[in-house]
């Protein structure tokens, strides 16, 4: 019997006659994404984090290696954003998204903005648009929601979602539930039948992301923070030694003034939220958001841990970002993924019930 592969299928909770399945057939090789026009070689949206987190820098080199690469399109000015994926667009021929948060008071304008930039599709969640769905129609733009509930989701697939993206509580940033992905993803999957389905929230590795695919019958999946640890994210360094630092219970969730709950770790400045202060000012610094309460003011202190201001700044992540402990490039972890997820993944034989 394979050590490792059992290893690997103790670690996924597989039951080890599936193992014999496996070592039967053998692996194989996980099959491509197609959101609306665009397909991607390997099944891998790498999420857009907002306030510059996710750039050209990070994005095209996803893009480069067959993910779907996604800018960060909430939190800077428009014409900011049209020359990032101008920027992305010149470096690689792969697929190039932004993400666009609908809480933003711009959002028409970001929105049209990105189009008007050539950009290949939007992703958008923290709040529902319709009528995002009648633009991307009108300009051939595939549109991709991120939801958190199968009625939700229906909803998206029913107005014309090019595919939907469950996230879960895992996730880092804004969260539209606290109920983890192996939950909440099978009734998802239910109901969406015409359209791809990505999961996101707390995947770290290709065997979790085999096992989203197989096992739940994933389309592909979504991981944002494996990629703030990469040597082309542009966030300081001391962003990055956070999360390197950053230890399962230091990994928290905190109020954010948008009006859903978020994903942190536990800096000093969520510990001073947590427990009840407030950093109010007369004056909107930057009057980003349709619905604010003002508390203090998101954009800033997410500007602030990303130049490196860790103490006084807000540093979203993922649940799971204890679990990496090194800076990578773009190109070793999709070899990483790719090799993991490929190594383990059956397309839906090595994960189902053996017949009686």
């Amino acid at each position: 019997m394979n050590t490792r592969l059992t290893k690997i299928f103790e670690l996924c909770n597989i039951p080890n006659r599936f193992l014999y399945i496996f070592i039967y057939n053998g692996p194989m090789k996980l099959p491509s994404l197609t959101i609306g026009k665009f397909t991607a070689s390997f099944p891998l949206i790498q999420g857009g984090m907002s306030i510059r987190v996710s750039t050209s820098s990070l994005a095209a080199p996803v893009a480069q290696c067959g993910g779907i690469g996604v800018i960060g399109g909430s939190g800077i000015p428009p014409e900011e954003l049209q020359a990032d994926i101008r920027k992305a667009k010149s470096i690689t021929d792969g697929i190039i998204g932004v993400n666009i948060m609908f809480a933003m008071k711009n959002f028409y304008n970001l929105v049209m903005s990105s189009i008007e930039s050539s950009i290949d599709m939007i992703i958008t969640g923290a709040g529902f648009s319709r009528d995002i769905f009648k633009i991307g129609k009108e300009h051939d733009v595939p549109v991709v929601m991120i939801v958190s509930s199968p009625t939700l989701a229906k909803l998206a697939e029913k107005l014309g979602a090019s595919a939907i993206i469950a996230e879960a509580g895992e996730a880092g940033g804004h969260l539209g539930t606290d109920q983890p992905l192996r939950s909440i993803f099978p009734a998802i999957r239910d109901v969406i039948k015409k359209i791809p389905l990505i999961a996101a929230g707390g995947i770290t590795n290709g065997y979790e992301m085999a096992e989203m695919m197989d096992k739940y019958g994933a389309d592909g999946v979504q991981v944002a923070s494996r990629f703030v640890l990469s040597e082309e994210c542009d966030v300081s360094p001391a962003f990055k030694q956070t999360y390197l630092d950053a230890q399962k219970e230091d990994i928290v969730l905190t109020t954010s003034p948008v009006g859903l709950p978020g994903r942190a770790i536990n800096t000093p400045f969520v510990r001073k939220i947590n427990a009840g202060e407030t950093f109010f000012s007369k004056k909107c610094p930057e009057n980003c958001l349709k619905h604010c309460d003002h508390r203090y003011c998101i954009t800033e202190r997410l500007n602030m841990s990303r130049t490196g201001n860790i103490e006084e700044g807000l540093v979203f992540s993922g649940q799971n970002i204890y679990k990496m402990k090194s800076i990578l490039s773009v190109a070793e972890i999709f070899r990483q993924f790719r090799e993991q997820a490929e190594s383990v993944y059956m397309e839906g034989k090595g994960f189902a019930p053996a017949a009686s």
